[in-house]
């Protein structure tokens, strides 16, 4: 019975994306992505989900509200393709939930959101787009990749030029500045050249600093090839992640970089279906500790159609003077200081 439900419910929502709105200017589509992936990393063998990007099922529209204005919503399920279950520690719409309202003087939205400078640094920056075991999330600072309770705006491209504000409300009992935050992004396209400045900063948990991240991010297309680069300055505690306490077994754990620099380089490049990926990541710590360390990063995916990929990718990270670094992907941290993925992608 109660699968039967499920199903009804399922396909009433799909009927319902289907059917043609009573206003022309309203639109309801249904959207996914489904990846999973053989992965071995320090000895372990598994099939794991959302490797190259997570997956996910989602539901976003718009309703036209006159005079150039729109109402726009998303709300984004994180799935596990290997199991079924919700990703993002089961929350139901854990990738994105917001609402808003679209003008030509720009966008407005409310909700839970992609912390902006973390969007730069995958989004511009990373070949991999932050997926794989190449993911610039392995070294790079970020210290969310989404934010709850936020209010976004995002002006109207001119001249290639865009800005994007986000102000988080922390709505924490008992300190009221812990966990608050403040996105600034200022982009730049122009044809094959894309810029981007960001800033992620977060108020600390009582009795540390706050948190604040920066990166400057570009990637040109040449047309043989894209090439990438990002330089990033992280600050605060837990501005630069260790995603374990002690996995290497060190004598003494470890303390996460409360002040440190990122450099990466990459390319990308296209040979018909297939397309080739490299990137290098050097992690400064200016710390006393100087717990510094490098990732090397290939692969390459190839498409058997517009929506389908499959990928192979491998990384390597060296370590020093104990840092914990690990080789994740776009939604596991990792284990150790390599990993091989084979996987396969399929959007809707």
């Amino acid at each position: 019975m109660k699968q039967l439900s499920i199903t009804v419910a399922l396909a009433a929502i799909g009927a319902t994306a289907a059917m043609p709105s009573a206003h022309a200017q309203s639109s309801v589509d249904v959207y996914g992505l489904m990846d999973a992936a053989l992965v071995q990393e320090r000895g372990i063998s598994k099939l794991t989900s959302g490797v190259s990007a997570g997956s996910r099922l989602g539901l976003r529209g718009t309703e036209s509200l006159g005079n150039g204005l729109q109402a726009v919503f998303t709300l984004e399920a994180g799935v596990l393709s290997d199991t079924g279950r919700s990703d993002q520690a089961g929350q139901l719409f854990g990738r994105q939930a917001f609402v808003g309202v679209n003008s030509p003087l720009g966008m407005l939205t409310v909700g839970r959101q992609y912390n902006l400078q973390s969007q730069a640094l995958t989004d511009v920056a990373d070949p991999f787009e932050g997926g794989m075991a190449g993911a610039s999330t392995n070294l790079a600072g970020y210290s969310a990749t989404r934010i709850d309770n936020t209010l976004r705006y995002t002006s109207p491209e001119l001249r290639g030029v865009t800005a994007t504000v986000m102000v988080g409300f922390g709505e924490h009992t008992g300190v009221a500045a812990d966990q608050r935050s403040l996105g600034l992004a200022l982009g730049y396209v122009d044809g094959p050249l894309t810029l981007r400045l960001a800033r992620q900063s977060r108020g600390g948990e009582f009795g540390k600093a706050d948190v604040d991240n920066t990166i400057l991010a570009g990637n040109y297309n040449f047309g043989v090839a894209t090439a990438f680069a990002g330089y990033g300055r992280n600050t605060g505690d837990g501005s630069s992640m260790f995603f374990a306490e002690n996995p290497y077994g060190a004598a003494q754990a470890p303390a996460q970089s409360s002040d440190s620099r990122d450099a990466i380089v990459g390319v990308s490049v296209p040979l018909g279906a297939t397309t080739l990926l490299a990137s290098f990541i050097h992690k400064d710590d200016r710390d006393r500790a100087n717990r510094d360390a490098q990732q090397l990063a290939i692969g390459a995916t190839y498409a058997l159609s517009k929506r389908s990929k499959v990928y192979l990718a491998y990384a390597h990270i060296r370590n020093r003077n104990d840092a914990a670094y690990m080789v994740g992907n776009a939604t596991e941290v990792g284990s150790g200081e390599r990993a091989l993925n084979i996987g396969l992608r399929h959007a809707f």
